[in-house]
């Protein structure tokens, strides 16, 4: 049976999975050399060869059958390189939490061993996220870290976590925690927030209003950990359980998530930077039933080299639907990560579209 390829879709991706000596791309072809008549796994523990003698084939049986016979020398130590890249990813992991500043991939890969293609790969395999994500996480860890220990300014705090200057880290702080620094310190205390959590066609849902409007709508298939989450957020707020009113107002954002092309009528509390407001208030212009590209958001705010940035805003979303950054796909129309999960994303827009 032929392995599916599509990870290693072209001859430059394959060569690269050589030179990396990538153990996952094991799984998706082998490489045969012209002048020796052998082949083996793009992880071989071999004598690279020359480019221009390399052949690609999804399957060994393809290759056998093209008159090529497997290499004696290509049977590397599977477990010892799976172990061997465990303990690299250990040792980065443990170098990101102790760098005083965001280190570059490049220098990851250096920490590694590694080309940095190869890192990325092996990190993403490892961790289960790319090292972009698992950086922020650990600023994220670290800025909470200093703001609850009570034992020095916020500005120490925020130069303590790796932010290389306060307008950096304000024009991230929403995204890093959900609110000020002053009232993350303080956990929302203050505040009442009133919410509640129902069941829609998509899971549980947690909808929260604050004296401005609808401040939170998550969604996720575990209504305990929506829960945490929120409470995570405003730990020291008075989080009042829906009345019957407010059960009325669930009762409205859930009708909104099942069918959104009645439109959203009630006010929002919405709280972002001046770029990630920007950014909403174009998707949320986005025609029901339509689907625009990131870059074409960026373009639409003016910023059309900042895509990325447009996918941060997108991801740092809290008003599920409300806010539709489910609209949004990369610019091939392949659906990309959504904050409540690729599946919920699919369902939406499948929705839509048969409307």
């Amino acid at each position: 049976m032929k392995v599916s390829n599509s990870r290693y879709a072209n001859e430059d991706e394959r060569w690269e999975a050589i030179l990396g000596r990538d153990v996952c791309a094991d799984e998706h072809f082998v490489y045969a050399v012209i002048t020796t008549g052998v082949y083996g796994p793009p992880s071989a523990v071999t004598k690279l060869p020359r480019r221009e003698n390399v052949r690609f084939f999804d399957t060994s049986q393809e290759a056998e059958n093209a008159g090529y016979r497997p290499s004696r020398r290509a049977s590397p130590d599977r477990k010892s390189i799976a172990k061997k890249n465990a303990e690299r990813i250990t040792k980065v992991c443990r170098e990101i939490h102790e760098a005083e500043q965001v280190p570059s991939l490049e220098k990851l890969a250096e920490w590694a061993e590694m080309s940095p293609f190869h890192f990325h790969r092996v990190f993403k395999r490892e961790t289960g996220i790319t090292p972009r994500a698992y950086i922020a996480a650990t600023r994220s860890l670290k800025i909470r870290q200093q703001l609850t220990s009570g034992d020095n300014s916020i500005t120490d705090a925020i130069y303590d976590s790796g932010f290389n200057s306060n307008s950096r880290f304000y024009e991230a702080s929403y995204n890093t925690l959900g609110m000020k620094p002053k009232e993350f310190r303080s956990g929302g205390k203050g505040q009442t927030i009133k919410f509640a959590v129902g069941q829609c066609s998509l899971g549980a849902i947690l909808v929260a209003q604050s004296c401005k409007g609808i401040c939170s709508i998550l969604l996720g298939p575990d209504p305990q950990k929506l829960i945490l989450e929120f409470q995570d957020s405003f730990s020291k707020a008075e989080l009042v359980g829906g009345d019957e009113n407010f059960e009325k107002i669930v009762a409205n954002v859930v009708g909104f998530v099942e069918s959104p092309s009645t439109g959203f009528n009630l006010p929002l509390d919405i709280q972002g930077t001046v770029f990630q407001e920007k950014v909403w208030q174009a998707l949320r212009e986005i025609p029901y039933g339509e689907k625009v590209s990131y870059s074409e958001i960026a373009k639409r705010i003016g910023s059309p080299k900042a895509v990325r940035a447009v996918a941060k805003a997108c991801a740092s979303n809290r008003l599920a639907i409300a806010i539709p950054c489910h609209r949004v796909v990369k610019s091939n129309g392949d659906i990309s990560g959504y904050r409540w999960g690729v599946e919920i994303k699919q369902k939406l827009l499948e929705r839509e579209e048969k409307r």
